[in-house]
């Protein structure tokens, strides 16, 4: 069993306090990181729970490169590329129970399709243990912005991290988390909207198809 880390224990964080934006104006090492791998099943939580879901990147994609990068909230780009052809399904409850997120307009799995590079996404990866869940093995977390109505088990995930938002926190509320994971991705949006930033949606881990 892995020792999870110690870390603090809060109620909540304020807004007003908060960096609106995280990191320089261009990336510094140890950024660019680049992860990639087949989506995993996590816990189920992020949808069920937060209302955030997310995807799971494999525990051997997480020991590449997990151990350059402290635990914690980091933001980049992700692509999804799909290995396996999508079921059609028009039942509201399951596309609503997507893996990957909410907060823009719907869009149709085409726009994965294989026969191009498929779309380049703003993302926010938890890094860790999740303190607030008890995780005993570290998992890499990652929610992308968009909203898809499919999962994407089974299908290459490919991650270009370009900086650190936080570290884990243990909060002692389920409001207090998500309240937090809401500015996470506030922040991103904001941090990945520079120049230097927003180049990185055209790296090259994005064009292989």
């Amino acid at each position: 069993m892995t020792t999870t880390a110690t870390v603090p224990t809060i109620s909540s964080t304020s807004s007003s306090t908060r960096a609106k934006i995280a990191g320089g104006p261009t990336p510094e090492e140890p950024f660019p990181i680049k992860m990639s791998g087949t989506v995993i099943k996590g816990f189920g939580r992020g949808s069920k729970e937060l209302g955030i879901p997310t995807a799971n990147l494999p525990e051997e994609s997480v020991d590449a490169q997990g151990h350059h990068m402290e635990t914690g909230i980091y933001y980049g780009w992700a692509q999804v590329v799909v290995k396996n052809k999508p079921k059609h399904n028009n039942d509201h409850n399951k596309s609503k129970n997507s893996l990957l997120v909410a907060g823009s307009a719907s869009s149709s799995t085409a726009s994965l399709a294989t026969h191009c590079p498929a779309i380049v996404y703003p993302m926010v990866m938890s890094l860790g243990w999740n303190p607030f869940y008890k995780n005993e093995k570290k998992s890499a977390e990652v929610h992308i912005m968009h909203n898809f109505h499919r999962d994407f088990y089974g299908d290459d995930l490919r991650v270009v991290v370009l900086g650190y938002i936080r570290p884990e926190f243990d909060y002692t509320t389920l409001d207090a988390l998500i309240k937090d994971i809401n500015i996470d991705i506030e922040v991103a949006h904001r941090s990945l909207e520079r120049p230097d930033y927003a180049i990185f949606k055209e790296d090259p881990l994005f064009l292989h198809l």
